[in-house]
């Protein structure tokens, strides 16, 4: 049942308002009469005028309709479906770069200060250019057979004619002038390789490869790895490399070094760790995707010191007995509890953890430091520009061993 604040306000409900600050998700805050509200398109500091959107019982959401005072990073979205009620897809192209970044930074240190109660404070590092970044995309027909991607909060298709955040080598202007069948998942991907595959689907079913081949090839310093239709791959085009290096500045890893590469989906990480732990070392992947897997085999079948096993990572972590160095690089709900539990259990000389999601990260980070591992380093990165998300690279290491410098 709706409290009696929200009772106050209904869907189509206008008013004017200060945007406050940033929240996780995309949305900004703002109270109005005693009510709180999430709301898009808006800055901190701007007053704006909005229509409520949808009303609950601890808070209503909200749109922009009218900016009165704009906030100075206030720019014109370069795509012309940015915008209330067109293309959900990114959540700050009304934005500045350099802003958007500030408020991702902001997110991180509330999450962190809420959550694990720790006081964060990070730099959110560019990456890439704001457009034309993403390798991979996932689009919507309508019933009319037209390409397009859904608004925000619906399942309404936007019809497009480009997504400029794509790569160029997607093609999409070209894709969404052709007729598809209509309401239809069409998933695209292209690689580091120049290739491109396009897979369909409907709205419950597995996708189908319509165009292209089933494995593309994505190449990582130097080395050339498998990765099919259905298999994970990081989506900006900057990511592998930045993310590797970033990765192997935290591990510090030794020629000898027992390494496990969790959530370690085709083998990225890996790929880049295997000639340092050399054939005195050892890896071992784990990845619950079976496609993944298979890839991740077909990419180390040279390689006698890596090991995939296939399965839940929970469920297969108490079979390991040792680890030097523990990566790990989990979906957006985090490792969780008894993941982190039974890393520490392996006493790693550190975890390097790989997060898309910073509430997840600093509620495992909270865990962590229960198990006897504190944040020694935190890196973020804005692989996924004109959106809210985050990408962060954290090195865990034993409370007892940190230095004063890290802590």
């Amino acid at each position: 049942m709706a409290s009696t604040k929200s009772a106050r306000w209904a869907v189509g409900d206008t008013f004017e308002v200060e945007i406050e600050k940033v929240a996780h998700g995309g949305h900004f805050i703002a109270r109005h009469e005693g009510a709180v509200f999430f709301i898009r398109h808006g800055i901190p500091g701007e007053k704006c005028r909005v229509v409520v959107t949808s009303t609950g019982s601890s808070f209503n959401r909200a749109d922009v309709i009218e900016v009165l005072t704009p906030s100075p990073d206030r720019v014109i979205p370069p795509c012309p479906y940015s915008h209330r009620t067109g293309c959900g897809g990114c959540d700050f192209q009304h934005i500045s770069p350099a802003r958007q970044r500030q408020l991702k930074s902001d997110v991180i240190t509330e999450q962190f200060q809420r959550i694990a109660k720790m006081d964060m404070r990070i730099e959110v590092e560019e990456v890439s250019s704001p457009l034309h970044w993403r390798t991979r995309a996932i689009a919507t027909t309508n019933n009319m057979g037209k390409l397009g991607f859904y608004a925000a909060r619906t399942h309404t298709v936007i019809p497009i004619e480009d997504c400029i955040i794509t790569v160029e080598q997607m093609q999409i202007a070209e894709l969404a002038a052709r007729i598809w069948k209509p309401n239809m998942r069409i998933e695209i991907a292209t690689s580091s390789q120049k290739e491109r595959n396009i897979a369909l689907a409907s709205a419950q079913g597995k996708a189908r490869l319509t165009e292209g081949k089933q494995i593309l090839h994505q190449e990582v310093v130097g080395k050339l790895l498998e990765v099919s239709q259905d298999s994970f791959w990081q989506s900006n085009c900057s990511a592998p490399v930045t993310l590797t290096q970033a990765v192997l500045d935290f591990a510090q890893l030794h020629s000898d070094d027992q390494v496990l590469d969790l959530y370690g989906g085709v083998g990225l990480f890996s790929s880049v760790m295997i000639d340092i732990v050399g054939s005195d070392g050892s890896i071992v992947l784990i990845e619950a995707s079976k496609s993944a897997a298979c890839d991740a085999t077909r990419n180390f079948a040279n390689y006698c010191h890596v090991k995939i096993a296939t399965g839940d990572v929970a469920k297969l972590l108490p079979r390991i007995s040792v680890a030097d160095v523990v990566v790990l690089d989990p979906p957006r709900e985090g490792a969780g509890k008894v993941v982190v539990s039974e890393i520490a259990r392996l006493t790693p000389r550190s975890v390097v953890y790989v997060a898309c999601d910073p509430a997840a990260l600093a509620r495992d980070a909270g865990y962590f430091l229960e198990k006897g591992y504190s944040l020694s380093k935190l890196r973020a990165f804005d692989l996924f520009p004109m959106t809210h998300h985050i990408e962060c690279v954290a090195l865990f290491l034993p409370t007892n061993v940190l230095l004063p410098s890290q802590t």
